[in-house]
């Protein structure tokens, strides 16, 4: 949604001026440019003049599964995630918050419990029904976000930064200090190249889910396309700090997350039943005589899973004793130094 709130923060991303109405339509007060309100459902604010470096995300074969239009419940390693937001960052009525790459705006919609007023930000405009009725959105680059300085109290980014090059990653993080007040948070949730022992275990579940796809029963060619982007730029943890100095920060907390048991739900147990899912529908499309069966099969079989967590208290509760387990991991490994982490943090005071 677009309220006068959203109105009243934003920025014009050339000139940083205020906007103001003109005929209903966002109009820059310094340089006069003119914005886009995409219905009343979000403002689109990004930079007139592209940047040569853009997530694939932007590409529309990688929503064709839908998973953007309907917002399900937090389960399964989006749990996990949501969680330790909720636990590192701890938001409060007197907090300003912003999700930095916001995807469909689904962690906005579960957290409004928080009572803190909160903007969404993303490059894509795959945003989930719910999120334009119930969030502030907006289209942007992190590299060049429409607030003016100092706008935010808190501010997190979940499953972004991997997908950034070096010099995108410091633009980006650069930004992301600029508009936080001096002593605010940004909870991230990405990962650096090097990895502990442990992860060994996660590559003996990714060659069994290559092996059980070879055969048939299930398919990574969507995630494979989600992952494709993965630019990857930290090294290891020194470089983080050495990143996140840069631009500002320091890491107050730091938690790691090698996913051995939901490596195994969710890449494998959960790809056999979305698969399974998959051929059903694509049996009754052929049956039906749709020439693109393969291709909407994915898509029902999604749309299909959630309806099933929405309307089966039996799957949901299912789905949330795996998400416990799943908490196994942070449990056993949180401690070890490795890839995947949870992060706040800090802006320093100048």
């Amino acid at each position: 949604m677009v309220s006068d709130r959203l109105l009243a923060l934003v920025r014009c991303p050339e000139c940083r001026s205020r906007l103001v109405l003109r005929d209903a339509i966002p109009v820059c007060e310094g340089c006069g440019r003119e914005y886009r309100v995409a219905g009343s459902d979000y403002l689109d604010l990004r930079p007139a003049e592209a940047f040569s470096e853009q997530t694939k995300y932007l590409d529309e074969a990688l929503h064709a599964d839908a998973r953007h239009e309907r917002v399900s419940p937090p389960l399964l390693g989006s749990k996990i995630r949501n969680d330790m937001l909720r636990a590192f960052l701890d938001p409060g009525p007197s907090d300003l918050v912003v999700d930095l790459g916001c995807g469909s705006g689904r962690t906005l919609l579960w957290n409004r419990d928080w009572g803190a007023p909160s903007v969404g930000i993303d490059i894509s405009p795959y945003f989930a029904e719910e999120a334009r009725r119930g969030v502030d959105l907006l289209l942007g680059d992190l590299r060049r976000l429409p607030f003016a300085d100092g706008t935010f109290t808190k501010a997190f980014s979940l499953d972004v930064l991997e997908h950034l090059s070096p010099d995108a990653l410091r633009g980006m993080l650069k930004e992301a200090g600029r508009v936080l007040a001096p002593g605010g948070s940004l909870f991230v949730y990405t990962h650096v190249r090097k990895n502990a022992p442990i992860a060994a275990g996660l590559r003996w579940i990714n060659a069994l889910a290559r092996q059980l796809e070879r055969i048939g029963l299930i398919d990574m060619r969507q995630e494979r396309l989600r992952k494709s982007d993965h630019l990857n730029p930290l090294r290891d943890v020194p470089d983080l700090e050495r990143v996140v100095a840069e631009a500002g920060f320091r890491i107050a907390r730091i938690r790691f997350y090698t996913p051995i048991v939901g490596g195994f739900v969710e890449n494998i147990l959960m790809r056999v039943a979305e698969r399974a899912l998959a051929r059903r529908a694509a049996r009754r499309l052929a049956v039906a005589g749709a020439d693109d069966a393969d291709a909407r099969a994915i898509r029902e079989a999604r749309t299909q899973a959630k309806q099933q967590i929405a309307t089966s208290p039996t799957t949901y509760a299912a789905l949330r004793a795996l998400s416990v387990a799943m908490k196994l991991d942070l449990l056993l490994f949180g401690r070890i130094t490795s890839g995947p982490f949870f992060a706040l943090l800090i802006k320093e005071k100048a």
